[in-house]
C-alpha cells in the first residue's frame, strides 16, 4: 500500500516526502505542536525551540527507525498531512501522522490508518503507536479503530492493533 503514490478513499493521495516538502513539514509540525506556543518567553525563543524540537524528531527517528519512511498526504495535489511509519520485523509502526488545521476532523487520518491496517492485515502482523497523555483526541481515534493500551506511563500510551483472524 505505501510503496508508490497511494490513492485512497476521500481523494487522498499519499506520497514519500521529497527534499522539496521541507518548509510545508516544518510548518505542520509546528501547527500540531500548539503545546510548544505555551513556553514563557520571546516569540523568537519559542519558534527556535519548536524548530529545534523538529530536528529532534527528525533526527530521532532517523536514529531509531533507520528503515522509517515518511509521507505526504494530498488532497486535490494539495499537502495537507504527513505520515512517518517504520516497517519492523515484528510490527508495522506509525510513528508520526499529522494534518494542517484546515484539514483536522474530517476523517481523513482514520482514512490513512484504516489504509495502514489494510497493509498489517495482508502482511498479518500489527500496528503500534505512541500517543502522548496531552493529546486525547489522537487517543480516542486510535481506540475507536480497534487499537487497544499494551503500555502507559503519565507521559504517553503504547497502543497496539491486531490484525483479525483469517476467515
Amino acid at each position: 500500500m505505501l510503496h508508490k503514490d497511494s490513492a485512497m478513499s476521500d481523494g487522498l493521495v499519499i506520497r514519500p516526502s521529497r527534499p522539496t516538502d521541507g518548509p510545508f513539514l516544518q510548518s505542520l509540525y509546528r501547527s500540531a505542536r500548539s503545546d510548544l506556543q505555551w513556553i514563557d518567553g520571546e516569540q523568537e525563543q519559542i519558534e527556535q525551540v519548536i524548530a529545534q524540537q523538529f530536528q529532534v524528531q527528525e533526527q530521532g527517528a532517523g536514529e531509531n527507525f533507520p528503515g522509517a519512511m515518511h509521507y505526504v498526504i494530498e488532497k486535490l495535489g494539495s499537502a495537507i498531512g504527513a505520515l512517518t511509519t517504520d516497517f519492523g520485523a515484528n510490527e508495522i509502526r506509525v510513528l508520526y501522522l499529522a494534518f494542517i488545521p484546515a484539514a483536522r476532523g474530517r476523517g481523513y487520518g482514520r482514512t490513512v490508518l484504516q489504509g495502514v491496517q489494510k497493509a498489517a492485515e495482508q502482511v498479518r502482523c500489527p500496528v503500534a503507536t505512541v500517543v502522548w497523555a496531552s493529546n486525547p483526541h489522537a487517543r480516542r481515534h486510535y481506540l475507536a479503530l480497534g487499537f487497544q493500551v499494551e503500555e502507559a506511563n503519565p507521559a504517553a500510551e503504547r497502543l497496539v492493533w491486531y490484525p483479525g483472524p483469517r476467515g
